[in-house]
């Protein structure tokens, strides 16, 4: 038998192959080791804060306002804070009427947002660019502008202190409606084109295929919708003045005590507050990453 050697010159192009295919899988190795590092610095850079928050509310007033400050409670546990805020508050009542408004103006924006952004992308209307040029320059503007005309609008229509007045002027959402538009026009019209042929109208159309198709950005978008109305504190605290309509936002910051601030009264509010929230994101997590992947919130 005889045995024939590779040339030392193909030796060294295998080498090179190797080398070079190990340098591009350490390549991509550091690159998601280096971004996992910084996602966690920003990670705890966020969690540090609302750990501190969490903490101070199960202090007591004195060790809470004591110097120098410590972060954990030497003395122990305390729930004087949630007691004293749920003591001098209606929390329940503001609970239910946060949980009512935010539903149905997530449900009432939703449905406008999707009709409006299928509008732009499948029909052609007199004024349609400009239509749109409009909504997207509402987007640049500030919302605190709009809250005199808002409310001498809410005077006129004798809607002051009612659920209407909190709901109404939080219904338009013009950056929903670009990102609505922005994702129907990435659904294949010929799903569209194939029902009409066979008799379907417009309504019957949006209603049977594209929403079915449109969950995760329909999802991803109720629960940026809910949360914006859930936090909003403004316009709420300016529309309603009647305890027994007052959201959580503005009930809490109605708990006030007259011995000055209480830090660990206010940190059990912000906790009571934000609860709800981080429920609702430990629930639907998944729908608010699909709707992110998939719509232009992740720079897709």
């Amino acid at each position: 038998m005889t045995t024939i050697a590779a040339p030392a010159s193909g030796r060294r192009v295998l080498t090179d192959v190797g080398t070079a295919s190990a340098g591009r899988r350490r390549g991509p190795s550091l690159g998601r080791g280096f971004a996992f590092l910084v996602l966690l610095v920003m990670a705890v850079a966020w969690l540090v804060p609302f750990v501190w928050a969490l903490v101070t509310s199960f202090k007591t007033e004195t060790e809470a306002a004591s110097a120098p400050v410590t972060f954990w409670p030497t003395s122990g546990f305390s729930v004087e804070g949630y007691v004293a805020t749920i003591a001098n508050g209606q929390i329940p009542l503001w609970i239910g009427n946060s949980l009512l408004t935010s539903t149905i103006i997530t449900v009432l924006s939703v449905a406008l947002a999707a009709a409006a952004g299928y509008a732009f992308s499948r029909i052609e209307f007199a004024g349609k660019k400009v239509l749109f040029a409009v909504i997207i320059g509402s987007i640049i503007v500030p919302p605190q502008i709009l809250l005199v005309p808002l409310f001498q609008e809410m005077l006129v229509l004798g809607l002051v202190d009612t659920y209407a007045a909190i709901i109404l002027p939080q219904l338009i959402h013009p950056e929903m409606v670009f990102i609505l538009k922005k994702f129907f026009d990435a659904v294949p019209v010929e799903l569209e084109q194939a029902a009409l042929v066979d008799g379907a109208n417009r309504l019957r159309v949006f209603w049977t295929i594209v929403l079915p198709l449109s969950r995760p950005i329909l999802a991803a978008v109720s629960i940026f919708i809910f949360i914006g109305a859930w936090n909003n504190f403004l316009w709420p605290f300016i529309a309603v003045s009647d305890t027994s309509l007052m959201t959580l936002p503005v009930g809490l910051e109605t708990v006030k005590s007259a011995y000055g601030i209480q830090y660990a009264q206010n940190m059990a509010s912000a906790m009571l507050a934000a609860a709800p929230l981080i429920l609702v994101f430990l629930f639907f997590q998944r729908q608010i990453i699909r709707g992110v992947a998939t719509t232009g919130f992740g720079g897709q």
